[in-house]
């Protein structure tokens, strides 16, 4: 079961919970993959992975690959690389997917992350998979790829735009490339319990029809604490409240999995 988390309105926090989520994955059993297709690289520093070191492993080179008559392409299990956690691997992001995309887009290699990951299908129990703060290529393949969305909300005016936005640009991708693609929900990241505003924003966008998650992740400084020791929050700092609402985030989406497909 493939999930990404993906919002085109910057500064969210989709790499603190792809990591998070995958991490939480990893420790209840579940050999989980997290792909990184944000050039910035976010999820694969937070995991340790320096992407400006050479690294034959990242999604560059799995987009990149094509099979010829003549050579035999590499195997799509090379590309997973271990973490410092047990049953989480990553495939990083590169540098050399900024250059990289339009060279892409036109070979039209918009279905090439489906493959990969169909291809993987039995290695892997959970993909997280962590996007650009922008609708291009990179995310159109992930969104492609996923069967399951989870967009990260920061409680703004903005961020109130910018969910509107992201849920009428989905509309078309998934009617023309995968209709099986499913919004789990909207993420309430950064939370601060203490201020009125906030609240207000979450009850206009339920208004609207947006399936908004419980609980709540709180706002807190050890976030970047775990950023800074690359650590995710459960192995940072497992009795953390923020630690906490992530596996109780966590336990619910897993909970509506099994309900509802029984994957």
């Amino acid at each position: 079961m493939r999930r990404i988390i993906f919002n085109q309105k910057g500064g969210v926090g989709k790499s603190s919970i792809t990591v998070n989520l995958a991490a939480i994955s990893a420790a209840k059993g579940y050999k989980t993959l997290v792909i990184d297709l944000d050039v910035q690289g976010n999820s694969s520093a937070y995991l340790g992975v320096d992407i400006n070191q050479p690294n034959d492993k990242t999604m560059a080179e799995v987009l990149n690959q094509t099979a010829s008559w003549f050579a035999v392409s590499t195997p799509i299990s090379h590309y997973p690389q271990p973490t410092a956690y047990d049953n989480l691997f990553i495939i990083p992001s590169s540098p050399k997917l900024d250059k990289l995309e339009i060279e892409l887009e036109r070979r039209y290699k918009i279905y090439k992350l489906r493959d990969v990951l169909d291809a993987l299908e039995n290695d892997f129990d959970r993909v997280y998979i962590d996007t650009p703060p922008n609708l291009n290529f990179y995310t159109k393949s992930g969104l492609i790829a996923a069967h399951k969305l989870l967009i990260p909300f920061d409680c703004d005016n903005f961020s109130q735009q910018a969910l509107i936005k992201v849920m009428d640009n989905l509309a078309e991708l998934r009617d023309d490339h995968n209709r099986d693609l499913e919004l789990e929900g909207i993420v309430v990241n950064m939370f601060n319990a203490q201020a009125k505003f906030p609240r207000q924003i979450i009850e206009e966008i339920k208004t609207l029809g947006f399936p908004v998650l419980t609980p709540y992740l709180p706002q807190s400084i050890k976030m970047k604490e775990s950023h800074y020791q690359q650590r995710p929050m459960l192995h940072l700092d497992p009795k953390h409240k923020l630690t906490e609402q992530f596996i109780a985030l966590y336990d619910g989406l897993e909970a509506a999995v099994a309900i509802n497909t029984n994957i």
